[in-house]
């Protein structure tokens, strides 16, 4: 059951691993499965995101009680889109696997995956981005997650 429950946040947008390593951790599970149920969590939805992200949102965005919410996901994605367009030039992967690695909030696989999407970018390239800056952001929360768990316990 431990074991879903850190996949299952792996997987949700905002959350992601963010929540799932330290959430893991402090269920006792071992850090090397937490990471990778949170790698795996969190890598699953990143094909259908890119494929079909922006056809439910556009779809969506005029509808009375999901258009807001929608239309915010859409502006996201556009923002975080054109921002790391002007920042990386012709080095977008690099920019993708930073802009998805450096867990801060706004950003990750989700946020990621759809500003790929909207920028037409090779779904390869896309996707192996993303995966990379998974693996760092995982790495990085790991590290955090055990430091200030070690504080606390």
């Amino acid at each position: 059951m431990r074991y879903l429950i850190i996949f299952f946040i792996a997987m949700l947008p905002l959350a992601e691993l963010r929540i799932a390593i330290p959430t893991g951790l402090t269920m006792n599970v071992p850090i090397i499965q937490t990471y990778i149920i949170s790698l795996i969590g969190n890598i699953l939805p990143l094909p259908f995101v890119f494929y079909y992200s922006q056809k439910i949102l556009s779809w969506g965005k005029d509808k009375k009680y999901i258009g807001s919410f929608f239309t915010f996901c859409l502006e996201k994605g556009k923002q975080a889109g054109k921002k790391l367009q002007k920042k990386a030039g012709r080095g977008m992967f690099l920019a993708l696997v930073l802009f998805v690695g450096i867990p801060v909030p706004g950003t990750g696989a989700w946020t990621g995956i759809l500003a790929a999407s909207i920028l037409e970018m090779d779904f390869k390239e896309s996707i192996g981005a993303c995966f990379c800056g998974v693996l760092l952001a995982g790495v990085i929360m790991a590290v955090s997650s055990m430091g200030i768990l070690s504080v606390i316990l």
